[in-house]
């Protein structure tokens, strides 16, 4: 609620309300540099608001512990973790880390939360492998995975389909679109793929360079002229008409 974002004293956005319900696929966004990542990592809790609130079922984030927030929110940023020659399974095993006891082992519940998160992202295959091994396809389901495996009600990912072809791209869209459906989760992801966005999407957040944040559906965003301005010369023309964008020369 009237959330200001930015770096010390340098403001990148301010007066931002929105609401992300459960169920619901949100896709931010707007050129580069105008702060998605930052906006993501405010609502995370890695970075301080410069001004407003965050609240998670009616909870500050602010007052939440680390192990409290990371049972709410699951954070997955663009590109490969450093994390040697970990194999994928591991990978995702850290992602109960919020929910083990004192000394961090995992029980039975935790293997089997493990399971199911790597079936549900389509990662079952590349339990054994080693990361150094999977492609940028392969290592963005893994890190899917090991979000899943948090069970936490809110979902944040940063350029998810960076570096995919376009197949690959749709395939991770249409994936988040099913777990937020079925699992009943929040999820929120930054992106360039306009088209994916508009077709999969329930809503978009729009980040301009003038005036705050706009949010609404997909059609509401082409038909109000909002993602023509917040592209305004970029060399993209939109039309409301069939939902879709065309490159000007």
């Amino acid at each position: 609620q009237d959330l200001a974002i930015g770096f010390g004293s340098r403001r990148l956005m301010e007066g931002i309300s929105i609401e992300a319900r459960s169920g619901e696929l949100i896709a931010l966004l707007g050129v580069n540099g105008i702060g998605k990542s930052t906006l993501l990592r405010t609502l995370a809790g890695m970075r301080p608001p410069l001004a407003g609130t965050i609240t998670l079922n009616g909870r500050a984030l602010e007052r939440l512990s680390a192990r409290e927030r990371a049972r709410q929110v699951a954070v997955v940023l663009t590109g490969r973790p450093a994390v040697g020659a970990m194999d994928v399974r591991s990978l995702v095993a850290l992602g109960r880390h919020p929910w083990t006891g004192a000394f961090g082992r995992s029980t039975e519940t935790d293997d089997h939360a493990v399971d199911d998160a790597l079936r549900k992202a389509g990662a079952e295959h590349l339990a054994e492998r080693s990361l150094a091994m999977c492609s940028d396809g392969e290592c963005q389901k893994a890190l899917i995975a090991r979000a899943l495996a948090q069970h936490t009600p809110v979902i944040l990912l940063d350029e998810p389909t960076a570096f995919l072809d376009l197949p690959n791209r749709a395939a991770i869209v249409r994936m988040l679109k099913d777990i937020a459906r079925q699992e009943q989760k929040a999820i929120i992801f930054s992106s360039h793929d306009l088209q994916l966005a508009l077709d999969l999407c329930d809503r978009v957040m729009l980040m301009r360079r003038t005036g705050p944040l706009w949010h609404g559906t997909p059609q509401a965003a082409l038909t109000s002229g909002e993602l023509e301005q917040a592209f305004a010369g970029s060399g993209i023309r939109f039309d409301a008409g069939t939902g879709t964008h065309r490159f000007t020369p």
